[in-house]
């Protein structure tokens, strides 16, 4: 895959990338794609962008029946047979969010799809985890429409230390999220990490300065190499540091 928000996929022989395209997708009909774990029957990152034509909020998020759909594009064989999130005390959680797709139904209904969903606890996911979400919306989704932001989120699922849990014994839940956000515009490049770490805990009032780190920092924590479309010199610049200003972490 040549697409900047794309991370290097795994050579894990376990793994596959699911796209999802809409015929009125803004960006080449890709909606968002997903790092599928065949074993582990879990989403390792999901990626997409966000340009000036997804500020359009004309539709309703999905409400429809299941709420939360197996995925059309995966082999039923490839996740669990029944939804494990139900009855387990953790939300459904976006990581492609709903409110980001809300410029036609089937992008919306694609983002209800089982293979975008983290377990998370309710008070993580509509706090920090959704401040960081707005904030990618109203202040960082470009207005110009020759600029776009290339994001790439995801929860922890491959080192026993950084799972919380499995539910029933299988669906894993992350003991950390993440973000990883590439801003091409006139200047160039900039790129930004965050880093959070998965509690019961309510930080909604906290600064997200606190989570901000370096793609660089990011890939050690993660293991997954982000944006590796850019050229390498430019790749090694905008990884290696971010500016809090230029972000509006203040």
């Amino acid at each position: 895959m040549t697409r900047l928000e794309f991370p290097r996929l795994r050579d894990i022989g376990n793994n596959i990338v699911v796209v999802h395209k809409t015929s009125d997708s803004y960006s080449d009909g890709v909606n968002y794609s997903v790092e599928w774990d065949i074993e582990k029957k879990s989403q390792r990152w999901t990626c997409y962008q966000m340009m000036r034509g997804y500020r359009v909020t004309g539709v309703k998020p999905y409400d429809g029946n299941p709420l939360y759909p197996f995925d059309e594009d995966l082999p039923r064989y490839d996740y669990f047979s029944q939804d494990l999130f139900w009855g387990s005390g953790f939300d459904h959680g976006h990581i492609c969010p709903k409110a980001s797709r809300l410029y036609s139904d089937r992008a919306n209904y694609q983002t209800f799809y089982l293979t975008n969903m983290q377990p998370q606890y309710h008070v993580f996911n509509a706090g920090i985890w959704v401040k960081l979400e707005n904030r990618i919306r109203s202040a960082w989704t470009p207005s110009n429409s020759t600029d776009v932001l290339y994001v790439c989120k995801g929860g922890t699922i491959d080192n026993e230390n950084q799972i919380i849990k499995r539910i029933s014994g299988k669906l894993i839940v992350p003991k950390y999220f993440f973000t990883a956000l590439l801003l091409k515009n006139s200047s160039g490049y900039r790129a930004v990490g965050f880093w959070f770490e998965h509690t019961a805990d309510d930080h909604s009032e906290d600064n997200l300065k606190d989570y901000a780190i370096s793609i660089d920092a990011l890939e050690q924590l993660t293991g997954i190499d982000f944006f590796c479309n850019l050229p390498d010199d430019i790749e090694a610049e905008v990884e290696a540091s971010y500016s809090p200003k230029a972000w509006g972490l203040n």
